[in-house]
């Protein structure tokens, strides 16, 4: 029986620290979901309170199904929080909506990772579905462009992962610095939130290491053939 070692080797520590940082961002969002703001502001408050602080009231803000599902549509510029971010005076609550109004704030300085991953975006989808399809089927077939082709579409999905990170860091960078400029949070609070900001920026980090992990593999497995 085949046991195909190069899983274990390039994939499997990225998949286990996905896991973990999953579990992390969870239970870090749980522990402070339960701590009320002293700004006793909603989600949908705060980032409204730091939309309009930077200028922005044109942002629209949705409550939308599921949990930690919020995010920032900057085609349709609509800032979108789960229920418990949008209705909740918590600090995690706080944090996540401003985190997510941080996004509306790059767009509007022209933050330009954060336009370069949203053109990413249609052939990110496409290399992260299709690519690892066309590299099977020219391992299979034996057909060394069909692989390179495979690699190369994934390579943008990769591409995509690894600009989210600084989007997604300088996001939360100044989120911290709008909280504290409008008063929204207290000294002592900012510890907590950038505890529920630092474990959701982990998530996307142990993302990256999947998907880049995967592209090695796939690169070593093609070489090994050859």
């Amino acid at each position: 029986m085949y046991i195909d070692f190069s899983y274990f080797i390039f994939c499997l520590p990225a998949l286990i620290l996905s896991i973990i940082a999953q579990i992390k961002v969870k239970s870090t969002f749980s522990k402070y979901l339960l701590v009320p703001s002293s700004a006793n502001l909603t989600g949908r408050e705060a980032a409204k309170k730091i939309l309009d602080y930077s200028g922005l009231s044109d942002v629209r803000i949705e409550k939308i199904s599921g949990g930690l599902t919020d995010h920032y549509d900057p085609v349709k510029n609509v800032l979108r929080l789960s229920a418990d971010v949008y209705d909740n005076t918590s600090i995690s609550s706080i944090a996540v909506a401003c985190h997510e109004a941080g996004h509306a704030v790059q767009k509007n300085t022209g933050y330009k990772p954060l336009f370069l991953r949203s053109s990413l975006v249609p052939i990110a989808n496409i290399g992260s579905s299709a690519g690892p399809w066309l590299f099977i089927i020219g391992l299979f077939m034996q057909i060394k462009m069909l692989q390179i082709s495979g690699i190369v579409l994934f390579s943008a999905a990769v591409l995509f992962y690894l600009i989210t990170l600084p989007v997604e860091f300088n996001a939360s960078k100044r989120a911290l610095v709008l909280l504290e400029e409008t008063s929204i949070i207290a000294p002592d609070e900012k510890i907590m939130a950038k505890e529920v900001l630092t474990s959701a920026a982990m998530t996307y980090v142990a993302s990256a290491l999947v998907a880049l992990s995967n592209l090695l593999r796939l690169v070593f497995i093609s070489r090994r053939r050859d």
